[in-house]
């Protein structure tokens, strides 16, 4: 098999341009009412809680509960504000594998800006390799028992040219089966690294 020192590339979603709106949506609505909150705290506030607090009528208890209302709103406003924020970062995700001589970086990709590094495979680590769709993936599985994998790639189904295969690898830490959408040159510089026993056939 062929290999190479250094390798990378991509998995992108193959719904990316309808992520894109979606990631925008969330995002461009999170900061409206973000802002329209930061408005009502600032022009609305005085007045209100100047109605609850200048109105001689209005006993200890109804002022309480006047000014515990507001926060609630507030805090209301903000929570859903800061929901549609991190909520957009459900959208377009792609990851970036980078093979560096006998080990393999995935880097999950916010929005095609934001990058956060998530595991480093090495070869001398990885147990087995295989392809999603076979029955190895399968009995490997069931011997988890429920455990789920680490998916590292946008799509349940692989784009063209790309496989989805599955990586045993086991560190300090813990064994965990990853999910990589490939193309066929870095599934062989991995089968290379690793060792061509740790191929588990179709």
């Amino acid at each position: 098999m062929p290999r190479d020192g250094f390798y990378e590339e991509s998995a992108v979603s193959v719904r990316s341009l309808r992520e894109e709106k979606l990631y925008n949506g969330f995002r461009i609505t999170a900061i409206v009412i973000l802002a329209i909150t930061a408005v009502v705290a600032a022009l609305v506030s005085p007045a209100y809680l100047g109605l609850v607090f200048g109105t001689e009528e209005a006993t200890l208890v109804d002022r309480v509960i006047g000014t515990a209302t507001w926060v609630i709103m507030l805090l209301g406003m903000i929570g859903v504000g800061l929901f549609f924020w991190f909520f957009k970062n459900r959208f377009n995700l792609s990851y970036d594998y980078t093979f560096v001589e006998d080990e393999l970086r995935i880097t999950k990709v916010y929005s095609g800006r934001k990058r956060k590094p998530l595991v480093v495979l090495k070869a001398d680590r990885i147990l087995q390799i295989g392809w999603v769709e076979s029955e190895a993936f399968e009995r490997t599985m069931r011997g988890y028992k429920g455990k789920k994998p680490k998916i590292c790639t946008p799509n349940k189904v692989p784009a063209e040219n790309k496989e989805l295969i599955y990586v045993v690898h086991s560190s300090s830490i813990e064994k965990a089966v990853y999910i990589l959408e490939v193309r066929r040159q870095l599934l062989e510089n991995l089968v290379y690294a690793a060792g061509r026993n740790k191929l588990e056939r179709k």
